[in-house]
C-alpha cells in the first residue's frame, strides 16, 4: 500500500516521551491522526544525558532531525577513571573516526530534555498533545479501543499505544494479571543535578568505592554537573526504596554512599537541595508479546533493556519507525500489523538486550579493595594501551548489531510535511 492510499487511524499515543513522540511524528506522516496523552502537567523536558547509537542515529537521521540533534550535543570527549583522592589512572576516549562501534561515550550524547524538545517542535502542529492527563484504563472490542483518562473523560480510537515508560499502566492492563515484566540486573541508581565548579571538566569520570559502589561524574553546561549513584545490591530494602518518598530515597542514598570516598562529601550535600532527583533500580522489560488486539507497546514499556545497556533510547526511536512503518503497511488489519512489528523488530531487541550480563556486569561492583585494586591495574594497562578504543574502531557492529533499519516507502511518501 502506498501513503495515500489506506484508511486514515485515529491514534492515540499514552506518553510524550522520546518514544511516544517519535510514534507521533511517524504516523501523521502515514496520514493519521494523532492524539498524545502526557499525565506530567506540561512538556516533560527534563532528565539525565542519554545517547544515540547505531540503528538509533539512523531513525533520528530519517526523520530530518540529526543537525537539530547535532546543535545540542553534549561535550564529553571520553570517560576518565579515578581513585579516591580524584587521580586518574586510567580514560576511555570517544570513537570520532566513523567507523566501528562507540565506546562507553557516544559521538551522539544529548540531554534527554533537548531531544524531548526537538521531537516536540517537529510534532506539535500535526499531532494533538493533552498534558495533565494519563489514560486510567481502556477496553477494546474487534473494531475500537475504548480509553478511560484521569479527568473522567472517556474517548474511543482505532488504536492505542503505550509509550508510557517502564512503569507503563498500560502495560499491566495489557498483560495478564500476576504477569512479571521486570528482569532485574541486580543494580540500582539515583542520580540528581547540582552545581558546576572549577574541578569538574568535559570529560564523564568513574569511581568505584567498595562494597558494590559506583559514582560517575558528568557536566552538561557551564553551570550544572550531574551526579549518578550506582550500587549493586539485591535486598528488599533497595528494591523498596524508589517507591518511597523522595526524602527517604535520599536518606538511603546518603546512608549507603557516605564512607564512600572521593567528592561524596560534595555529592551528598548537593543531593539534600537537589530538585531534580530520580531513584531506580535497573531492570530490563521482557514479556512474551507486545500488542493484543488493537493495542500494542513501544519503547521502554514493552522492551526497556536498561541504560547498562546503551541502547534504551535508540531503542524507543528505532521501535517507533517500526511500529509506525509496520501499520501504515496494514492499516485495515490492526493485529497484523503488531505482530509483524513484533517480528520485524524482536531481533534487534534481542540483540540490545543480551548486551546486558549480570555476571559481567557484576565485575564492575567489586565488594573489596583487592578486586578494586585489581580492576584497576587491569583497566590502566588496558586504557594506557588504548585497547578500548582499538577495538570500537575495527569493530564491524556497533551494540544493535547488524540488523538493517527496514525502509518504508509508506513514510517516505507521507502526507504530511
Amino acid at each position: 500500500m502506498d501513503a495515500t492510499s489506506g484508511p486514515s487511524l485515529k491514534v492515540l499515543v499514552c506518553g510524550g516521551g522520546i518514544a511516544g513522540q517519535a510514534a507521533a511524528y511517524w504516523l501523521v506522516r502515514g496520514g493519521h491522526e494523532v492524539v498524545v496523552v502526557e499525565r506530567f502537567p506540561v512538556l516533560r523536558a527534563t532528565g539525565a544525558q542519554i545517547d544515540l547509537r547505531g540503528q538509533g542515529i539512523e531513525a533520528v537521521e530519517r526523520m530530518g532531525l540529526l543537525d537539530a540533534v547535532r546543535d545540542k550535543l553534549v561535550h564529553e570527549p571520553g570517560v576518565a577513571f579515578v581513585d579516591e583522592r580524584g587521580r586518574r589512572w586510567g580514560a576511555v576516549m570517544a570513537n570520532t573516526s566513523g567507523k566501528g562501534r562507540q565506546t562507553m561515550t557516544s559521538e551522539y550524547e544529548i540531554m534527554r530534555g533537548d531531544l524531548v524538545r526537538i521531537l516536540h517542535d517537529a510534532t506539535k502542529d500535526d499531532a494533538r498533545y493533552v498534558f495533565g492527563t494519563g489514560v486510567e484504563s481502556f477496553e477494546q472490542n474487534a473494531d475500537r479501543v475504548l480509553a478511560h483518562f484521569s479527568d473522567g473523560t472517556t474517548d474511543e480510537f482505532d488504536v492505542l499505544i503505550g509509550a508510557d515508560g517502564q512503569g507503563s499502566r498500560v502495560r499491566r492492563d495489557l498483560l495478564p494479571v500476576g504477569t512479571d515484566p521486570y528482569w532485574p540486573v541486580g543494580i540500582h541508581m539515583a542520580y540528581w543535578f547540582i552545581p558546576r565548579d572549577e574541578t569538574d571538566d568535559a570529560l564523564r569520570e568513574t569511581y568505584n568505592a567498595p562494597g558494590g559502589r559506583m559514582i560517575m561524574r558528568r557536566s552538561h553546561n557551564p553551570t550544572e554537573t550531574q551526579v549518578y549513584f550506582a550500587l549493586w545490591e539485591r535486598s528488599e530494602e533497595a528494591t523498596a526504596i524508589h517507591r518511597r518518598p523522595v526524602d527517604r530515597q535520599k536518606r538511603f542514598w546518603a546512608d549507603r554512599f557516605r564512607d564512600a570516598g572521593w567528592q561524596t562529601g560534595r555529592f551528598l550535600a548537593g543531593m539534600e537541595t537537589a530538585e531534580f532527583f530520580y531513584s531506580q533500580e535497573v531492570a530490563q522489560v521482557r514479556i512474551p508479546t507486545w500488542s493484543d488486539g488493537r493495542v500494542a507497546l513501544v519503547g521502554d514499556a514493552g522492551y526497556c533493556p536498561s541504560p547498562y545497556s546503551g541502547m534504551g533510547t535508540s531503542a524507543g526511536l528505532v521501535g517507533a519507525y517500526v511500529l509506525a512503518g509496520e501499520l501504515n503497511r496494514n492499516p485495515g488489519d490492526i493485529p497484523t500489523a503488531f505482530a509483524d512489528y513484533q517480528t520485524a523488530l524482536q531481533p534487534f531487541v534481542d540483540t540490545v538486550q543480551a548486551e546486558v550480563n549480570p555476571k559481567v556486569l557484576r565485575l564492575g561492583f567489586p565488594q573489596g579493595r583487592f578486586g578494586i585494586n585489581a580492576l584497576r591495574t587491569m583497566g590502566a594497562v588496558g586504557t594506557f594501551l588504548k585497547l578500548p578504543e582499538l577495538a570500537a574502531r575495527f569493530a564491524k557492529e556497533d551494540r544493535g548489531g547488524a540488523w538493517p533499519l527496514p525502509d518504508y516507502a509508506e513514510l517516505r511518501a507521507g502526507r504530511v510535511g
